[in-house]
């Protein structure tokens, strides 16, 4: 409490050039609804995904509901928004005549999540063979690049509604300080993501040591054709898309592969397309030399594809780390990226 005889400096607001919201106490609100409306229609409206394969454009913002508000709460800037948003599509092959049309659906844009974990979800009108080309293309290449748009709004967004929302104390010349302007989300915090190329433990000598090992296997479903799921794991473009990184890339028998850094490396032991994938598999923590072997029997339904994967030879104190990195940097990384684990309606 303000001692007798000096007021609360939060209230003196005769001494605040503008006599309001002394040193930004109060709680101060802007609606950033419509801004937001145009903004995102501006940018995805028209927007090319093109390289030396394909060219898609987004021809139109089909749907777009959802709300964006900007708070001011003792100085902070916290920004709220949440958009549902359907595209349409159309693109072709550059070596094709053939036009292909469909839908993007981007069903969590908000403050809860990062830019990259933003579902962008990737349907065609007609199930071709061309189709299914720019469909990977556009799941691949134009995922990233649609994310790109996105993060330019959220962008856009906190430079416009920071301006006047910290106003000037007492003691400032009458210009915002953006060190004390802290620009904040309510997923602040909370979305640190765990990498698998984390500081690999040394690497031990194991000649002539038995390593005891566990055999995983587990079942996932997945809303796409079977020829979606191989190419995933098998088109570079798509690899890099759902790895969020560099990776290399030799699908035929002994051919190499390296993904999160070169944290998980091998070679592939036999491939039928779009049926099944076997792998000699390892993971950088491992023991020196040590090798799993990764089998993934693809099986397409009617409604959706169920892919079964047994992995032998795993380091049993190994084995509980590499179930939840499968369920995480794969699975769910494909089903966010590509839309592989929901429906557009």
């Amino acid at each position: 409490m303000a001692k007798w005889g000096e007021g609360d400096p939060r209230w003196i607001v005769e001494e605040r050039p503008d006599a309001t919201n002394v040193n930004n106490w109060h709680w101060t609100e802007k609606n950033a609804c419509q801004w937001s409306e145009d903004k995102l229609r501006e940018l995805l409206k028209g927007f090319k995904v093109e390289n030396d394969d394909a060219s898609c454009e987004l021809t139109e913002v089909e749907k777009l509901e959802g709300e964006a508000v900007a708070n001011n709460r003792k100085g902070k800037l916290i920004f709220f928004y949440e958009w549902d948003i359907v595209l349409k599509w159309k693109g072709s092959m550059n070596d094709s005549d053939e036009d292909v049309e469909g839908k993007v659906h981007i069903p969590n844009l908000s403050e809860e999540n990062k830019v990259d974990e933003v579902d962008v979800n990737v349907t065609i009108d007609k199930n071709t063979d061309q189709g299914y080309k720019v469909k990977s293309f556009m799941m691949s290449v134009g995922t990233l690049k649609i994310r790109g748009q996105l993060g330019k709004y959220i962008d856009a967004l906190r430079e416009e509604f920071s301006k006047g929302m910290i106003l000037p104390k007492k003691s400032d010349s009458g210009t915002i300080n953006t060190k004390d302007c802290v620009v904040n989300s309510l997923s602040s915090g909370f979305n640190l993501k765990m990498q698998m190329n984390s500081v690999p433990k040394p690497a031990s000598n194991t000649s002539g040591c038995k390593i005891e090992t566990s055999t995983l296997t587990f079942t996932q479903a997945f809303q796409c054709t079977a020829k979606e799921f191989y190419n995933a794991m098998t088109v570079i473009e798509m690899v890099q898309a759902f790895t969020q990184g560099p990776a290399k890339l030799e699908v035929k028998k002994g051919g190499k592969f390296e993904l999160f850094g070169g944290n998980i490396h091998g070679e592939f032991i036999e491939i039928v397309p779009e049926q099944k994938i076997v792998q000699r598999w390892r993971s950088k923590r491992w023991p020196d030399e040590h090798y799993s072997t990764v089998s993934m029997v693809i099986e397409q339904k009617d409604d959706h594809t169920s892919v079964k994967v047994t992995q032998t030879g795993v380091p049993q104190s190994e084995a509980d780390g590499t179930r939840e990195n499968w369920d995480r940097y794969y699975w769910e990384a494909m089903k966010r990226t590509f839309g592989f684990g929901s429906f557009i309606v």
